[in-house]
This record gives structure tokens, sequence and C-alpha cells, in this order.
């Protein structure tokens, strides 16, 4: 241990170290379908938006594929650095907060 040395720095990758080629194009495929997908840890604010976005398509009579994604490395591949994140069509909408039933009706009538 030293004391007044400079502390040695590590990088670390934001997928684990996982970060390989094929792993990379899996998740830019992913990126372009279609679709809704809420991205986040599956804590109790992404399963909130979730839920509010599964109300807002009731509501509005739309038929989109809503699916959650918890995969960190995944989830980096978006640009999100924090969730729980929104993404309408591989584009990223909202992040950070969750979206009310109202506020996600606003931004599916928008596209």
């Amino acid at each position: 241990m030293k004391l007044f040395g400079k502390k040695k720095e590590t990088k670390a990758c934001c997928c684990g170290g996982n970060g390989t080629s094929q792993t990379m194009r899996n998740a830019e495929n992913k990126k372009r379908e279609k679709g809704i997908k809420i991205l986040g840890s599956g804590c109790a604010k992404c399963m909130e938006l979730e839920k509010a976005t599964r109300t807002a398509l009731s509501e509005l009579q739309l038929n989109y594929e809503v699916e959650h994604i918890t995969d960190f490395a995944e989830i980096a591949s978006y640009g999100v650095m924090s969730t729980p994140a929104f993404v309408l069509d591989g584009e990223v909408i909202s992040y950070g907060k969750v979206l009310t039933v109202e506020e996600v009706k606003v931004l599916l009538t928008k596209k």
C-alpha cells in the first residue's frame, strides 16, 4: 500500500468486459427493432414506467410490443446513463424519470 504514491487507475468497461464484437453487433441490431422498450434493472420505478406504458397503449388502442431490457451492456448501447428509460422504435425518448400515463400518451401520439 502506497501512502503518498499515485493510485493505480483501472479502467472498466460499462459492459463488464463482455464487449465482444458479436455482443456489440447484437446490441446494435436490437436497437433497430420496432416497438417499445423499457430500459432498467427491474426496480419499482422501472415496473411503474412499464405499467404506465401498457395503460397508455390500451387507452389509445395501439398494438405495440413492450419489452423490458435489464442487461446493463445493452442499456449502455443506447447511451442511457440513468434508468428507467423509454425507447420508441429504437430512439430514446425519455430517461431518468417515471413517465405518467398522460406523458406516455403524448409521446406515442407524436410518433
